[in-house]
């Protein structure tokens, strides 16, 4: 078998495919981790144990919510060459640097992937600065804006459709946050909404494990605005920027929506 070619490298061979799900390469959602929750619908893709990457399956190819950090091409690729597939979507839940760091290394590997953010978070990625009529006068863009060449082909709005996905308004981290509601298992890839790095936490309150997320919060209580929105979609599966997937994860968010009140 002649192996793959993307951006001019060659990528790892990939496993023997197996018919799965809708006629598709089963993702096996499997972590080095023990006793991390099933996937079956995408794969973790990690970095420093703790700066998160998710490839979704979808019966045309596979779905990357979130680039991580620079340098984190090689080991996307490596994941998607493991499951047979191409990336056909990238997906960003926000602009800061550990999310959207490796989008133009990722889309030169991908170059027919549609690029995808909100309109809001677009202006980030383009280290526009400006603010918008309404938003909250205490508010300030904090965190990493490396930016990225890469133009996004489709600005998101609230409740657009993406696959299985479906885009949730999620501000507060940044000012145009976006989470992902897959509707066939009801996993919720909540960027930084919530974390999940030394317990479940909200970036509307400070978490001694894991103050990073805190720092880098554009308006907090907008953030916990956005927190509560997703715990009324009684998530199945947390799956957050940072840290480890939770399963039946409505309690520990109830927690901390609680202290960040």
């Amino acid at each position: 078998m002649t192996a793959q070619v993307y951006g001019g490298r060659p990528a790892p061979r990939a496993a023997a495919p197996r018919r799965g799900m809708m006629g598709a390469l089963p993702v096996r959602g499997r972590h080095t981790h023990v006793g991390a929750p099933t996937m079956p619908f995408a794969r973790r893709i990690t970095r420093f144990g703790f700066v998160n990457g998710y490839l979704v399956e979808e019966p045309d190819g596979l779905t990357l919510i979130d680039t991580m950090v620079s340098g984190s091409a090689p080991r996307i690729r490596t994941a998607a060459a493991a499951l047979g597939r191409p990336i056909v979507r990238i997906l960003l839940t926000h602009a800061h640097g550990d999310h959207a760091g490796s989008l133009d290394a990722v889309h030169a590997d991908w170059p027919e992937a549609e690029v995808c953010i909100s309109a809001r978070d677009a202006r980030l990625l383009r280290r526009d600065l400006g603010t918008e009529p309404g938003e909250p006068p205490d508010a300030r863009i904090r965190g990493s804006l490396p930016g990225a060449r890469t133009e996004p082909a489709r600005l998101l709005e609230d409740g657009d459709r993406i696959g299985s996905l479906e885009v949730i308004a999620s501000p507060g981290h940044t000012p145009g946050h976006v989470a992902f509601l897959d509707t066939r298992d009801r996993a919720l890839y909540c960027g930084d909404a919530y974390t999940t790095f030394g317990g479940v936490a909200t970036t509307a309150h400070s978490n001694w494990l894991f103050p990073l997320a805190v720092m880098a919060t554009w308006h907090r209580s907008t953030a916990l605005a956005s927190a509560r929105r997703l715990r009324d979609l009684d998530p199945a599966l947390l799956a957050p920027g940072h840290g480890r997937p939770r399963e039946r994860p409505a309690p520990a968010m109830d927690r901390a929506i609680a202290r960040g009140a």
